[in-house]
C-alpha cells in the first residue's frame, strides 16, 4: 500500500476531517475516489464525497461519516491507496518506494551498492545508498549526477565527481 495522507482531526460539524497530504499528486483526493483507511490493526475503505483545499492540508468529507463523531474516530488514520493504481510516475519522477533495491553503479567507478530511499529535503531530494559495506551514502539525485534510472533493469546509473562517495 502507498501511504497518501493522515487524518489529523475534525474539521466543522458535517464530518469533514483535516488530511496532511504525503503525496506529490493531490488529484488523489477526488471525490468519489477510494482510499484505504488505516490505525494499527483496524482498516476499512472510505469514499471520498466532497474535498476542497485548505491552507496547506485538504479537507475530506467521506461517505457515511456525517458529523464530528464520525469524523474524530478516523483521527491519527491513515489514507493509502494499492499501489498497482497509483497514478503513475510522471517522466523523471520517481517514487521512493519503487526505486528502492535499485543497483546503483556509478559510470568510472561501478558497482555503488543498493538504493534505500529518496529523501526530501529543503535542497532537493537524496538518494540514500546502501553500500557493500553497510554505509549509508545521501547523493543528490538531480541531473547532471543523475544519468539514467532504469526502471526496467533497476538500475541508477550516476555520473559523481570524485570524492563525493567519501563524504557523502
Amino acid at each position: 500500500m502507498l501511504l497518501v495522507g493522515v487524518v489529523q482531526r475534525p474539521h466543522g460539524l458535517r464530518g469533514e476531517v483535516s488530511v496532511q497530504p504525503t503525496t506529490d499528486f493531490p488529484e488523489r483526493f477526488r471525490p468519489g475516489t477510494t482510499l484505504l483507511w488505516r490505525r494499527e490493526a483496524e482498516e476499512r475503505p472510505l469514499t471520498i464525497e466532497t474535498a476542497r483545499r485548505h491552507g496547506g492540508r485538504i479537507l475530506l468529507r467521506f461517505e457515511g461519516i456525517a458529523d464530528p463523531v464520525g469524523a474524530r474516530a478516523l483521527a491519527g488514520g491513515e489514507l493509502c491507496v494499492d499501489r498497482a493504481l497509483a497514478t503513475p510516475a510522471p517522466v523523471d519522477f520517481y517514487y521512493s518506494h519503487e526505486i528502492e533495491g535499485f543497483s546503483c553503479e556509478e559510470v568510472r567507478a561501478g558497482t555503488l551498492g543498493k538504493a534505500a530511499r529518496l529523501e526530501e529535503t529543503a535542497a532537493g531530494p537524496l538518494l540514500a545508498i546502501e553500500t557493500p559495506a553497510g554505509r549509508e551514502a545521501l547523493i543528490p539525485f538531480v541531473r547532471p549526477y543523475v544519468v539514467e534510472v532504469d526502471r526496467v533493469s533497476r538500475r541508477i546509473v550516476l555520473d559523481l565527481p570524485e570524492g563525493l562517495m567519501e563524504i557523502g
